[in-house]
C-alpha cells in the first residue's frame, strides 16, 4: 500500500536532472519537491481491515522467519494492533495515514534489506522503451529517450548502517547517461557488484556495453557485424556473458519475415568467442541465471500449436546443452512469462511476469512459479501479487492482462516473498520502485509523477552460482539422443505398449527475413518448411537411442507398424554438437527420472537414422507430387471441356496454368510483407 510518511520519499526519491552528457558518475541533482500518488491508485486497495491482515501477515512472519534480526518486530505488532483498534476513533483518514507509516518503518526493516543501494533506469515519463510482445529490439526506435542509469539509495531510517551514512552518499548519483538521446537498457549487475552490462545501440545496430558502477571502464562487450543486433545480455559464473541476438537472420512468420526474430548466443567476456545456443524460431528472451548455475529464459514457439498461447520458459545448460521446458510447454495459460529469475534459497520457484500475446508490452501480472508443484496452466502458480486468498483461474484469451491493475515489470527477488519491482499502479500513475510481497503490501521506494522508474537491482555483491563445465564437442557436427519410454508421460496417453515401431524425425528450417510466412509455407497453418531427417527403431520396451544432427531443430513423430503417425510432437529440441540427450519420455514433468533399468537402446547404442525415400529436403508440391498427377491424372484433369461441356479441376503444373496468381493476401498479410517485396508483388 502507500505510504505517506514523506520526509526521506521528498528528500531522497527526488529524480534526477538530466546530467551532462558522457559517462562518468556525477551527483544528480534534485528537480522539484516529489508529489504523493494517492492510494487510490491501486484499484485492488482494500479497507483498512484488510491493510492490517497484509501487514500483520508481514510482520509475523518477518519475526518468525528472522528473530532477533528483526529487533522492532514486536513493537511493529503492537503499533498495529493499537492502530486498529483506534480506527473508529481516528477515523479513516488519519487512521489510513498512521498505517501507511508503519507499514513504511516495519518493511523497510526487512533483513533481506542487506544493502545500501539501488540501481534503477530512469526515463521520461511515458517512455517505456519496451518492443511489443512479438517483436524484438530492432524495432524500437534507436534515440529520442531522456533515459540514464541511476543508483539510488535506500532510506536510512530503518538501518543503523544506513543511519551512519554521511549524507553525500544518500544523494542519488547518475552512474550512465548516453549522449544523442540514445536508448540505454536491459540491465544486468555482475556477482562481484562491480561492473554492470547494459544494452545501448550506436547509430547503426543494438549492442552490449559493460561499465562499472562507479562510472569508468565503458565499452562496448559485443562484437560488430552488419545488420546484426546485440542485446539483453546477462554474465554466467564462469565471467563468460549469454545475450540475445539476430545473427540467426530469422523472420517473425507473422510479420512475413519484416520483422527480426532473435535466439541466445554465448561469447567471451572480451567479445570473442561468439556461438549460437538456441536455434529456435522467434523471440529468446530474458536469459538469466538461476541459483543452480543453469540459465532459464523464454522461448516463444510459432509451429505445430497456437502460437498466441505458448511462450514455455525454457532452462538450458550456460554451453547450451540439456534444453529443456520446466513451464508452460503445451499450455493455453498464460500466455506468457516474462523476465524469469530463480528465487535465492528457493529451489524450483520462480518469479516472473504473466502476460499475454497481443496487448501491453510484456508488462503484467506478478507471480511465483514452484515447477515442483506443477508445470501446465494454473498449476505451479502459487502467488499473483496484489491477489493474495484470490483463486488463479486459467484463463484463454488473447489480450489477457491490459484490463489487470497494477501492472509490473523487472521483478528482483529478495526471498521467495519479498520482491523489488518496477510498478504501475493504475493508468493516471507513473512506474515507480516498490517492495512488495506475497501479502499484498506495497512500499515505494523510487516514485516521482514525472518520471518511470524501471529494472531494479540491489547494489551489492551476490553469491555466484555454480560453475557447470561444457559438455559440448565443438569438433562434432552430431549428437545422441537417449528416449528411455517413449510412453511416458502423457504424450502417447491412451496409446497401448508396443504401438509404437519407429520414430520418424523431422527438421524444421526458419524463414529468413523477408521470406517467413504462411503465404510462402502453406495457407496459414505449418509456417515453417519441415524437413524428415529419416527413421529410428523403437525397442520392445519403449526405448531409443540415435543420432542426429546438432544445432537442428527436430520434431518427432512416433509410427505404427503401417508407418503411419500416432502422434506430433508439436515443438522442437535442438542439440549441440557432442551432446548425449536423454528424454524419460513424451511431455513427461520437469521432475520426473527415468525408472530404473537396463533399456535396450542403451545396451545396443545408438543408431543412424535410416534415410525417408531420398535425402532430407523440403516438402514441395511441385517436386513431391506433380510428378504423380503428370503421370496419371492430367490425361483427364487438363482445363479442358468435355464434350458435355463438363470441366474438371485443372492438375496441371502452375507454370501451364495461364495466368495463375495464386491465393490473393489478406489485408494485413499484404501491409506486413518486406517493404522490398511489397513493392514488387
Amino acid at each position: 500500500m502507500w505510504t505517506s510518511k514523506g520526509t526521506w520519499l521528498v528528500q531522497l526519491l527526488v529524480c534526477v536532472m538530466p546530467a551532462l552528457l558522457g559517462h562518468k558518475a556525477e551527483s544528480a541533482q534534485p528537480d522539484q519537491p516529489i508529489g504523493k500518488q494517492s492510494p487510490a491508485a491501486f484499484p485492488a486497495l482494500r479497507d483498512i481491515s484488510e491493510q492490517v491482515q497484509s501487514l500483520r501477515l508481514a510482520i509475523e512472519d518477518l519475526i518468525a522467519t528472522f528473530g532477533e534480526a528483526y529487533p522492532r518486530g514486536q513493537a511493529y505488532r503492537a503499533r498495529l494492533e493499537a492502530i486498529r483498534q483506534q480506527v473508529p476513533v481516528l477515523g479513516p483518514q488519519e487512521a489510513q495515514r498512521r498505517l501507511d507509516a508503519l507499514r513504511e518503518d516495519a518493511l523497510l526493516a526487512n533483513p533481506l534489506l542487506d544493502f545500501d543501494s539501488l540501481i534503477v533506469l530512469k526515463r521520461g515519463r511515458g517512455q517505456l522503451g519496451l518492443p511489443t510482445n512479438h517483436q524484438c529490439n530492432p524495432s524500437l526506435p534507436q534515440r529520442g529517450y531522456d533515459n540514464e542509469i541511476v543508483i539510488f539509495p535506500l532510506p536510512a531510517g530503518t538501518s543503523p548502517r544506513r543511519d551512519m551514512q554521511p549524507a553525500a552518499s544518500r544523494t542519488p548519483q547518475t552512474l550512465f547517461r548516453p549522449q544523442q538521446s540514445l536508448f540505454v537498457g536491459e540491465i544486468d549487475l555482475h556477482f562481484d557488484g562491480d561492473r554492470l552490462l547494459f544494452t545501448m545501440p550506436n547509430g547503426r545496430t543494438w549492442q552490449i556495453w559493460e561499465i562499472r558502477v562507479d562510472g569508468a571502464g565503458l565499452r562496448q562487450v559485443s562484437p560488430e557485424e552488419p545488420d546484426v543486433h546485440n542485446f539483453d545480455a546477462c554474465y554466467l559464473p564462469d565471467g563468460r556473458i549469454i545475450f540475445a541476438s539476430t545473427a540467426c537472420f530469422t523472420g517473425v512468420p507473422c510479420w512475413h519475415g519484416r520483422e527480426r526474430a532473435c535466439s541466445l548466443y554465448l561469447m567471451n567476456a572480451d567479445g570473442t568467442g561468439m556461438r549460437q545456443l538456441c536455434f529456435d524460431q522467434d523471440l529468446d528472451l530474458h536469459p538469466a541465471v538461476l541459483p543452480t548455475g543453469q540459465v532459464i529464459y523464454s522461448r516463444w514457439d510459432y509451429t505445430g500449436i497456437m502460437h498466441v498461447y505458448l511462450r514455455p520458459l525454457m532452462v538450458m545448460n550456460p554451453d547450451g546443452t540439456g534444453q529443456r521446458a520446466v513451464y508452460g510447454s503445451n499450455s493455453y495459460y498464460p500466455n506468457s512469462l516474462f523476465f524469469p529469475r530463480g528465487i535465492p534459497n528457493a529451489p524450483g520457484k520462480i518469479v516472473a511476469i504473466l502476460s499475454g500475446y497481443h496487448g501491453v508490452n510484456r508488462m503484467g501480472e506478478l507471480v511465483v512459479l514452484d515447477i515442483s508443484r506443477g508445470w501446465h496452466e494454473a498449476k505451479g502458480i502459487i502467488h499473483r501479487i496484489g491477489h493474495r486468498g484470490q483463486p488463479v483461474v486459467p484463463v484463454v484469451r488473447d489480450d489477457l492482462v491490459s484490463a489487470t491493475w497494477p501492472k509490473f515489470l523487472h521483478p528482483y527477488p529478495l526471498s521467495d516473498k519479498y520482491f523489488l519491482a518496477a510498478v504501475w499502479p493504475e493508468k493516471a500513475a507513473s512506474w515507480g520502485i516498490y517492495l512488495v510481497d506475497v501479502f499484498d503490501n506495497f512500499v515505494p521506494l523510487v516514485v516521482d509523477p514525472q518520471y518511470d522508474f524501471f529494472e531494479p537491482i540491489a547494489l551489492r555483491k551476490t553469491p555466484k552460482p555454480p560453475i557447470i563445465p561444457d559438455r559440448v564437442d565443438l569438433a562434432r557436427d552430431d549428437a545422441v539422443v537417449y528416449l528411455h519410454n517413449v510412453y511416458a508421460g502423457p504424450g502417447l496417453k491412451g496409446v497401448p505398449q508396443g504401438a509404437v515401431k519407429k520414430l520418424r524425425i523431422a527438421a524444421y528450417h526458419y524463414g529468413y527475413p523477408g521470406m517467413a510466412g504462411p503465404d510462402k509455407i502453406g495457407r496459414a497453418g505449418p509456417w515453417e518448411v519441415m524437413r524428415i531427417l529419416g527413421t529410428a527403431p523403437v525397442y520392445e520396451d519403449g526405448s531409443a537411442a540415435f543420432r542426429i544432427p546438432a544445432c537442428v531443430p527436430i520434431t518427432v513423430q512416433p509410427l505404427d507398424a503401417e508407418g503411419k503417425a500416432l502422434a506430433l510432437m508439436r515443438s522442437w529440441y535442438t542439440a549441440m554438437p557432442g551432446e548425449i540427450a536423454t528424454c524419460v519420455g513424451c511431455h513427461e514433468e520437469p521432475r520426473e527420472g527415468p525408472a530404473a533399468r537396463r533399456d535396450i537402446a542403451a545396451l545396443r547404442g545408438p543408431v543412424e537414422l535410416q534415410p525417408w525415400h531420398g535425402p532430407p529436403r523440403g516438402f514441395s508440391f511441385e517436386r513431391e507430387v506433380q510428378p504423380v498427377l503428370d503421370r496419371y491424372c492430367i490425361g483427364c484433369h487438363n482445363g479442358q471441356p468435355w464434350e458435355d461441356g463438363c470441366v474438371l479441376p485443372d492438375l496441371r503444373a502452375r507454370g501451364q496454368v495461364p495466368n495463375y496468381e495464386g491465393v490473393p493476401l489478406s489485408d494485413l498479410e499484404a501491409a506486413r510483407l518486406h517493404p522490398q517485396l511489397r513493392a514488387r508483388t
